[in-house]
């Protein structure tokens, strides 16, 4: 099949890496794969034009850009696609917008038209969920990454429930294998980190109220009078990181809590991780979790929308509420004082992800949907 894929950036974040993923895997299966990235391209590009994935920028200076969506439509018409499928909120708008132009209601000629969501997307505001309304019927099917996604998106949104899909994320499970001792103890030199310090907790994300850092500084508050060694690695940026910044250094975390910017070596933190935290108040299906399960990492989280998909409590790792950074310590001193329980969950967790998360499972259900969806037309 010619299939397009249409997303805003290609900056390294979840939706992106698994557009990467799924654009592999299809490649590989013999389908003719374009991209197209609507407003600016982004990091990840080398690692398409790597896979043979040929990707066209659009440019879409403006945030309500006709001329951008006439340069799409004419990209959509001039190459035939027979599946065009649309990644977060700007790119599932203006594809839509653009197939509908390009092609208009008819169902011989026109390609099937995929929308994605990739969260329980809390922020958006009414008049972004009436334009999620508006443009439903503008495409076959609108995908959600989790359970919790298509939840929301029936529930809330009031996206109607014939239209709408669901399809876990997914991860490639050669990326890594399970951490050993010695990976661990070289990661940790690497970091700077000595070998008596410890223990040390891994987060990666966007530093925004949405993944709630702070309450992860405030169990690491409470779990510093126990463990006087112990290591926060943050990886990420945003809005928020002076202010985390200056909470940590009022409580006296000082230099156990680090924040490392953006990070190009997430496998090294990965492997020098006794733990990866995740404390957000919402989530689609968390690519951090995912990685750090297929390397038996042990998990704690917060029992947020997505999250608990990947994370079973007692089984494929810990849960606290969310906004509960007492509870949050506590799970976390239960993990830290008993390495066998992280030993459990990490390898429950590893299994999991090898059964029921790969790309490959991804792909296939993809693939299915495209000749389901076309088989309706």
């Amino acid at each position: 099949m010619k299939i397009a894929q249409i997303i805003p950036t290609l900056d390294r974040s979840g939706a992106e890496k698994q557009l990467l993923l799924l654009c592999r895997e299809l490649k590989s299966r013999g389908h003719d794969v374009q991209v197209a990235v609507l407003t600016r391209s982004g990091p990840l590009e080398p690692e398409f034009h790597a896979s043979g994935i040929p990707v066209t920028t659009i440019g879409k200076p403006l945030k309500v850009d006709p001329f951008a969506l006439m340069r799409l439509k004419r990209w959509l018409k001039t190459n035939r696609f027979e599946v065009v499928q649309s990644w977060l909120f700007a790119g599932n708008a203006y594809a839509r917008a653009a197939a509908r132009l390009a092609f208009g209601n008819r169902k011989l000629g026109r390609p099937v038209v995929l929308a994605s969501e990739m969260a329980v997307d809390l922020w958006k505001s009414s008049w972004h969920f009436r334009i999620d309304r508006g443009l439903q019927t503008w495409c076959d099917t609108v995908v959600g990454n989790s359970q919790a996604v298509v939840d929301f998106y029936r529930d809330t949104v009031g996206i109607t429930p014939d239209l709408l899909s669901m399809i876990h994320s997914g991860i490639d499970p050669d990326e890594a294998r399970p951490v050993d001792d010695a990976a661990r103890s070289e990661a940790r030199r690497s970091l700077g980190i000595l070998a008596e310090e410890g223990p040390v907790l891994v987060f990666a994300g966007r530093l925004a109220e949405q993944k709630r850092v702070i309450d992860l500084l405030k169990a690491a508050d409470i779990l510093q009078h126990l463990y006087p060694k112990i290591r926060v690695l943050i990886a990420g940026d945003g809005p928020l990181r002076r202010e985390l910044e200056a909470f940590a250094r009022d409580v006296d975390l000082g230099d156990k809590a680090k924040f490392l910017g953006l990070r190009e070596d997430m496998p090294t933190l990965y492997e020098a991780a006794d733990a990866v935290v995740l404390p957000s108040s919402y989530e689609g299906l968390p690519n951090l979790l995912l990685e750090a399960q297929l390397r038996a990492i042990p998990v704690v989280a917060s029992a947020a929308p997505g999250t608990v998909e990947l994370v079973e409590h007692e089984v494929t790792g810990l849960r606290f509420p969310v906004g509960d950074s007492t509870e949050f310590a506590r799970q976390l001193e239960r993990l830290i004082s008993d390495p066998e329980l992280g030993r459990k969950l990490g390898a429950a967790g590893r299994t999991m992800i090898l059964e029921k998360f790969t790309v490959r499972h991804m792909a296939d259900r993809f693939e299915a949907l495209y000749r389901e969806l076309e088989r309706r037309r």
